[in-house]
Parts: C-alpha cells; sequence; structure tokens
C-alpha cells in the first residue's frame, strides 16, 4: 500500500498585517490622548490652583489670596488673569492700599494718644497684604488669652475697618521664646488661644463671616527680633491681622474712597 504524501504548510506572509493594526491603533489612541490634553480649561485650572494654595497657606510669590499661574485675560486655549501680587503691586493699587493704611491710622489715632499707646498698633502695606500689628503686652496680661477692656475700643475701630473690606484676615499671635508660667502648657497653647480669642472677638463682635477668619499660634517661632532684651521680647509679643488684598479689591472699596 503507498505512503500518502505529506504536503508542507505554507508559509502565512500576512502575518504583518497584525502587528501593522496594532501599531495604527496604538498611535491613533496616542494623538487622541495629545488633542485632549492640549485643550486646558483655564478657569478650573485656576480654581485648582487657589484650592491648593488655600490648603497649603501658600506665601511665596502668590499668596493666600490670589497665585498667578498665567498672565492675561481667560480665553479659550489662552490664559488667566493675573490677579495675585503683580497687579497688586501696580502704581493705582500701592496707592489705594496706602490710602487704606492712613484711614485705619486716623481712625486709631483718637485711641492711641500717649506715648504708651501710641506704638500699641502699627499698620503696614507690602506685597498686596494689609498686615495690622498690635503689642501683646497692651492688648492682653501676661500669660493670658483674654482681651484687656482697655482695648476692646481699638480693636472695635479696626474690625470695622475690615468687615468693610470683605476680604480673608488671618490673625496670628506670636509669642517670645520666654517659658510660660500659668494655665497653657507651653507658648505654642498660648499663642493659639489669643489668635482665637481675636478671631471669635472678630465674628461675634461685627459679624465677619467665619469662611473669612482663620486663627494661627505661631509661638516664638517667628520673632521680629532678637530675644535678648526686655525690649526685644515685648516687641516680639504680638497678635497680627493679615489681609490679602488684591488691585480690584482696593479700588474697588468702600472703604478706600
Amino acid at each position: 500500500m503507498a505512503r500518502k504524501h505529506k504536503h508542507e504548510e505554507h508559509e502565512n506572509h500576512e502575518r504583518w498585517l497584525v502587528s501593522y493594526a496594532d501599531f495604527i491603533t496604538l498611535l491613533f489612541a496616542f494623538f487622541v490622548v495629545l488633542y485632549s490634553v492640549s485643550r486646558v480649561d483655564n478657569k478650573k485650572l485656576a480654581q485648582a490652583a487657589t484650592s491648593v494654595q488655600w490648603a497649603l497657606h501658600y506665601k511665596g510669590t502668590g499668596g493666600v489670596g490670589a497665585m498667578p499661574i498665567f498672565e492675561g485675560p481667560p480665553s479659550e486655549g489662552g490664559c488667566a488673569a493675573n490677579t495675585g501680587p503683580a497687579a497688586a503691586s501696580s502704581p493705582q493699587a500701592k496707592k489705594a492700599a496706602e490710602n487704606l493704611r492712613r484711614k485705619i491710622e486716623k481712625r486709631l489715632k483718637p485711641l492711641l494718644q500717649d506715648k504708651k499707646t501710641a506704638s500699641a498698633v502699627v499698620v503696614e502695606t507690602a506685597n498686596g497684604k494689609l498686615n495690622i500689628r498690635l503689642s501683646a503686652a497692651r492688648f492682653f496680661d501676661a500669660a493670658q488669652a483674654a482681651l484687656r477692656p482697655e482695648a476692646l475700643p481699638v480693636l472695635d475701630a479696626i474690625a470695622e475697618e475690615l468687615a468693610g473690606l470683605n476680604r480673608p484676615v488671618r490673625v496670628e499671635a506670636h509669642t517670645d521664646d520666654s517659658p510660660v508660667k500659668g494655665k497653657f502648657r507651653n507658648n505654642w497653647d498660648l499663642s493659639a488661644a489669643r489668635a482665637v480669642t481675636v478671631v471669635s472677638f472678630l465674628e461675634a463682635g461685627h459679624q465677619i463671616a467665619p469662611a473669612m477668619l482663620a486663627a494661627a499660634g505661631m509661638g516664638g517661632s517667628r520673632p521680629l527680633v532678637a530675644n535678648d532684651s526686655a525690649e526685644g521680647r515685648e516687641a516680639n509679643r504680638r497678635v497680627e491681622l493679615v489681609v490679602e488684598l488684591t488691585s480690584a479689591d482696593l479700588l474697588n472699596s468702600e472703604a478706600v474712597r
């Protein structure tokens, strides 16, 4: 009986089509991804940036109020508007900030007549910020967090001006490096309690929205001067009310007219 002759299988010369089709599919997906990421929603990007800087208390060049990501007006494929320190540093904004500082100082002048109280409040403006520095020695008893009754009119006058701005106010309380004697464990506890006291006063006494307020106890971590003298330690014991301002806020506010 004759054997059947086995035919050799023919080689498939079209296997390259499978690899080629996979390559084309991947290339198509790559270009789709490139197209999708090229269309950035600048408004949402600015909102995300603002949320991050608030969460992290970003300071740097942007500050807590606004951080310029791009320059120029918002547009499709364009850039977000610049309302950060660059805008706040414009000549018009600087002039408006200076007018605001003078208005607060003028309002406080009748309350700070004698030499002891004249240096109790210092009002400064820099880089789009309004900084009101209160001497802790004039507003609080030693190692205490309750406001002195004679200090309330001064704080009332300041609070009435800040309420009209409708801007976030951050209250930072500082101490010197001396150990605390009393009910507070350390300078961190004392400074935090003083910051909370001022914030509570602003909210309860002047109806400033809680969302606009923040309290921070700095302890003795950020001295203004060296703690090597009684004068230096007194200067470092302070409460600062920091208000982030932008050009639009200053120019449009009733408080600076």
